[in-house]
């Protein structure tokens, strides 16, 4: 049984996925809700640090990234999708597992959550 925290939005259908596939595997969850309680500075470059893929993955270019008029060129590198989400914490990709120092994009969630905690 592992320990997991998840990043979840239960507005996103990948998110509630990821944390009923958590809830089958019994493992025991952290549900950090990003948007109620946006993570700050110091977790945002530490999920950095731990994210398994490239940190522009962490980077959502939705309809809310095309409103600010924001260019994905400019959310390369970890610095700067740190700051962007400091700022903007909706525009964060979902759900974000994270578990023994590391961290994923759990997407597709079917395929991403076991093989990320076996």
């Amino acid at each position: 049984m592992a320990e997991v925290s998840i990043y979840h939005n239960p507005r996103c259908s990948n998110s509630r996925t990821a944390l009923a596939l958590l809830g089958e595997r019994g493992d025991n969850v952290d549900v950090i809700e990003y948007l109620k309680a946006p993570p700050h500075r110091a977790q945002l470059e530490a999920l950095v640090t731990m994210l398994q893929d490239d940190p522009a993955d962490l980077v959502r270019h939705d309809n809310r990234f095309a409103e600010l008029g924001l260019d994905a060129g400019d959310y390369t590198q970890a610095a700067a999708v740190v700051d962007l989400l400091v700022e903007h914490p909706e525009l964060m990709q979902r759900p974000v597992l994270v578990s023994n120092g590391r961290a994923i994009i759990a997407r597709p969630p079917a395929e991403t959550v076991p093989a990320f905690l076996d």
